[in-house]
């Protein structure tokens, strides 16, 4: 299993953080693949996510923060599904040296994403 992080928009209209893992071995149709680089020490404020994606990050760690406090560690190999498109939305900064390297993997609305929550 791969570690993974699902960004969301809950009933109350802000983000909120799903903390679990995409199932190794399972394809899945994208769309597209975009790779973006940006520096350290880097951060945006609050956004949402503009469509469905995988964000995989190669380098850099990060960490983000929702309009409720949640926080998370993204670090290199996590991947982030992105699916907060709505609402309060949630901000992230670079926390090490490095700058953010990253695949946004788009894949259609309904597509299964192999997302597997983490149950206490």
């Amino acid at each position: 299993m791969i570690r993974a992080y699902r960004l969301y928009t809950g009933p109350d209209g802000n983000s909120h953080v799903e903390r679990g893992s995409i199932a190794a071995g399972k394809l899945i149709d994208a769309e597209t693949v975009e790779f973006k680089e940006t520096a350290s020490h880097s951060s945006f404020d609050w956004h949402n996510d503009p469509i469905p994606q995988y964000v995989i990050t190669l380098s850099g760690v990060l960490e983000f923060t929702t309009v409720g406090g949640e926080m998370f560690t993204i670090h290199p190999g996590d991947v982030l599904l992105a699916t907060d498109h709505t609402g309060t939305g949630h901000e992230w900064r670079l926390i090490d040296d490095a700058p953010w390297k990253r695949a946004y993997v788009v894949f259609k609305q309904g597509t299964d994403t192999h997302f597997v929550p983490d149950h206490p």
